[in-house]
């Protein structure tokens, strides 16, 4: 078997590894005050390629929320690459992404439903680009922004989330 040797962007995801909470804000209405969540996130490693993390909390109606994110770095195509699942939705978001020149902001791309008022997905069968952005301001505190390319070609944020590693 191949032993493969981390490289500098493998080495790289290892910020995520920890124990985090998370505040998140997600626009409604104009005039509606933003919806709020909260939870906590367990980034693990998986060997010295991936990360792995999980993330607990609950949807602004009470109800008990899971998500998952895996990322690692394939250099063949030299790029980022991951998946994304959460128990509010039945789309397996793929991701591939870069990251920034400063080495803080990996920019992630992916297709998925295209979304209608109050975030719910259209069912008509209709796709859209996003992008979910991940920016480490410091060692323990990173901002996740998503976002959704209108048919006007311009994106739209519709969600940020804050993530503070716990002391």
């Amino acid at each position: 078997m191949m032993k493969i040797e981390p490289s500098a962007e493998h080495k790289w995801l290892q910020k995520f590894v920890g124990e985090w909470t998370y505040e998140s804000e997600c626009p409604t209405e104009p005039g509606q005050p933003p919806m709020k969540f909260t939870g906590t996130e367990t980034g693990r490693a998986i060997g010295d390629l991936w990360i792995m993390c999980e993330g607990r909390g609950q949807m602004p109606d009470g109800t008990p929320a899971s998500m998952y994110l895996t990322l690692g770095f394939d250099p063949a195509r030299k790029a980022f690459v991951g998946s994304w699942i959460g128990s509010m939705m039945t789309h397996l978001w793929t991701y591939e992404g870069r990251l920034d020149d400063g080495r803080r902001i990996l920019t992630l791309d992916t297709v998925g439903p295209a979304m209608c008022g109050e975030g719910t997905p259209d069912t008509s069968g209709k796709t859209a680009r996003y992008q979910d952005v991940h920016e480490f301001r410091s060692d323990d505190h990173r901002v996740l922004t998503s976002r959704m390319q209108g048919e006007d070609g311009k994106w739209h944020q519709f969600m940020e989330c804050h993530y503070y590693r716990k002391k």
